[in-house]
């Protein structure tokens, strides 16, 4: 795992200030920022390939735009046992508020407000889970590109399974990252949040620039991981 290169590589392209800045346009427009998680997908696809830039170019706007749909989408559907847990506290209140009796419904909020924090306990869990999970799903789709590829279970445990030590380092990174950057650009709208109007602006494309290079580092570290579980298929498909 080369970390550093990870953090340094954007600002290697030439093109790096109009790839970022378009990337940052495109991520704060609704909808049409599937396009930017596409994107992220082509950086794990170039990196897997070894394109000494892997930065992309915005071209092909529209098949960016179906690969970002589709991570989208299988993220909400891996996310719904999650939003599934999180709803059921709020039907389940339903119950006290409508039985009459002003300490049997003090009894039944009580309980059902312990179920409520094991219920978040559980959403935490499986969040924490899902974080873990969901890049092997990333690498997957940017290997195969389908829509189906993104729930080949035992292709997706694979790629965890074989780099278990990239795997985790490339997560472990992806999280301190995003902790230390988002220190920095707090620090940074702190003082942007003194000047009126301008500082304003300037705090809210400082978060969503900061946001994009998050991503970009993200997709640049698990497609390393992608890299090197190519490697290691080729080295074993050659000894046979």
């Amino acid at each position: 795992m080369n970390i550093g290169k990870s953090f340094s590589y954007p600002f290697e392209d030439d093109d790096w200030i109009s790839k970022l800045f378009l990337g940052t346009i495109v991520s704060l427009i609704p909808i049409l920022n599937f396009a930017w998680t596409g994107y992220t997908v082509d950086i794990v696809r170039n990196v897997i390939d070894g394109v000494t830039l892997p930065m992309p170019e915005w071209s092909d706007f529209g098949d960016k735009f179906v690969k970002g749909f589709f991570i989208w989408a299988a993220g909400f559907i891996y996310a719904l046992p999650a939003l599934i847990i999180g709803c059921l506290p709020i039907g389940l209140l339903v119950i006290p508020a409508s039985i009459e009796g002003s300490n049997t419904s003090e009894t039944f909020f009580s309980i059902f407000a312990g179920v409520g924090i094991v219920f978040a306990c559980l959403i935490v869990l499986y969040s924490l889970a899902l974080s873990f999970y969901f890049p092997a799903v990333f690498i997957n789709f940017a290997k195969k590109g389908t829509f189906g590829s993104c729930f080949e279970i035992g292709e997706i445990i694979k790629i965890v399974s074989k780099n278990t030590s990239k795997y985790l380092t490339a997560w472990l990174v992806s999280i301190v990252g995003a902790i230390v950057v988002g220190i920095v650009v707090a620090l940074i709208s702190i003082v942007l949040g003194l000047i009126p109007c301008i500082g304003w602006v300037l705090m809210w494309l400082i978060s969503a620039l900061s946001s994009v290079y998050l991503f970009a580092i993200y997709a640049h570290l698990f497609g390393q991981v992608a890299a090197a579980e190519a490697t290691s298929v080729a080295i074993t498909e050659s000894d046979v």
